[in-house]
């Protein structure tokens, strides 16, 4: 036999075995029992574009914890000498700026044939971003290392914002129906597991924390990198559209889906009810501090907390999600109004500061802040079909990221009246929330 036969024989072989591991995976996770909606060639390339989709999200779902703007970076401008200022900008500029964009994106993405692209180039322009930050983090203090962080992560979230309005699309075109929350919650867990890791690795001392943070945006931005390269790999059907009128009153013609859509109208009033369950946490370390639980201001354990709570959810939340996406938002408001009722009768017993009180909350909002996260993607992406889950998708973040920029009201709340009085107003948005989420449509079908 020659050499190149042999070499033949053993790519063929090779590429066998892997096929063979990736039915296998693929069978393990997603339930193959029922039919999605694909078609075609789109139906053949179900399952490499079903672990495509999986692993790009673990890897960019895992930079995201890595460069969290609620913990890690409040942490590393901290610790370089930022104003409070700089500090306090970092969440609205991360939420608000991945979603306000997408209105007048939504419709040039849509326009693509394949939108692949537009994903790809969103995460690898995440992945510079997020060098920028951790060179801006070891190079300059003070205020300017403040301002450099804070522009960058403002690119980042521009970034994200196309990865946004262009990933449902892609999601809807290249995996089926009753798999789509399957993929999506796998990849939230194993990103979850990473996490963990680096949160322990915070715990034990063994290294130098800012060392280690240092070395987690430097690794979160090559994951950001190499998503994208996987990501291009994705099989997508190619859409025929109209070329977009690309004008700002073209993005505003877009709204008219809220008013027109009874449907997307309580998906949107049901989420921004539910945003109390990202917007709570911070308000549950100022009711432990008060409360003399210094420990929990720790930025592994808080890290350790959201992630366990995500490890623990995302690949179930997803797997109900692709049964009725509708339940799992409803469950999600219902949990999130116990866990922070819990938290408000804790401190008005004066119980916050117990060891137990605060990582319990936390865990349990942090399960209904993830199944919010996956309920409203999975509705969203089954509600809408190809010609308008593009413009849906940008129409829910424009409106939430409105809302997003008016959450310095709850900040006032707490400053005037106490962080548990705005706890009690996000206990009783989860509850509203939830009954809005009650009214929805189910969207998944057999």
């Amino acid at each position: 036999m020659s050499t190149g036969t042999y070499g033949a024989l053993l790519h063929y072989s090779c590429m066998k075995g892997s096929s063979r591991i990736a039915d296998a995976v693929y069978s393990a996770v997603a339930d193959t029992s029922r039919n999605g909606d694909l078609e075609g060639v789109a139906n053949s390339d179900e399952r490499g574009n079903f672990l495509r989709h999986a692993a790009s999200l673990a890897l960019t779902k895992t930079a995201d914890g890595l460069i969290d703007p609620k913990l890690v970076l409040s942490w590393l401008l901290q610790s370089i000498g930022a104003s409070s200022f700089w500090i306090g900008l970092l969440v609205p500029v991360r939420e608000a700026g991945a979603l306000l964009p997408q209105l007048l994106t939504s419709e040039r993405i849509h326009a693509l044939p394949r939108r692949k692209w537009a994903w790809s180039a969103g995460s690898a322009v995440q992945g510079v971003a997020a060098a920028g930050i951790a060179v801006a983090g070891v190079a300059l203090e003070g205020n300017l290392a403040g301002v450099a962080i804070v522009l960058l992560l403002a690119i980042l979230a521009l970034a994200r914002s196309v990865c946004s309005v262009s990933y449902k699309d892609v999601l809807g075109k290249t995996v089926g129906k009753t798999r789509r929350g399957t993929a999506t919650g796998l990849a939230s867990s194993v990103a979850s597991t990473a996490v963990i890791a680096f949160a322990i690795v915070l715990m034990t001392g063994w290294f130098e924390r800012f060392a280690v943070v240092i070395a987690a945006l430097t690794l979160a931005a090559a994951f950001w990198l190499l998503a994208a390269a996987l990501f291009s790999t994705l099989s997508e059907p190619e859409s025929h559209n109209d070329k977009p009128e690309g004008t700002f009153r073209a993005a505003l013609a877009q709204m008219s889906a809220f008013t027109e859509d009874a449907q997307l109208r309580r998906f949107i009033v049901a989420r921004g009810l539910l945003v109390g369950t990202a917007l709570a946490p911070p308000y549950l370390v100022i009711l432990a501090s008060e409360a003399g639980q210094t420990a929990f201001e720790s930025l592994g354990v808080l890290l350790l907390a959201s992630s366990v709570a995500a490890l623990v959810s995302g690949y179930l939340w997803g797997r109900l999600s692709d049964r009725s996406s509708r339940r799992v938002l409803v469950y999600s408001g219902i949990t999130a109004a116990a866990a922070l009722s819990a938290a408000v009768l804790a401190s008005w017993a004066g119980l916050m500061g117990a060891f137990i009180t605060v990582p319990f909350i936390l865990f349990a909002l942090m399960l209904s802040y993830n199944g919010v996260r996956q309920g409203r993607s999975t509705h969203l992406v089954d509600m809408a079909d190809e010609d308008t889950r593009a413009k849906y998708t940008a129409v829910s973040n424009t409106l939430i990221g409105i809302i997003l920029l008016g959450s310095g009201l709850f900040g006032a709340i707490a400053s005037g009246f106490g962080a548990v009085w705005t706890i009690a107003l996000f206990a009783l948005m989860s509850l509203a929330g939830a009954a809005a989420a009650y009214r929805l449509q189910e969207v998944q079908g057999d």
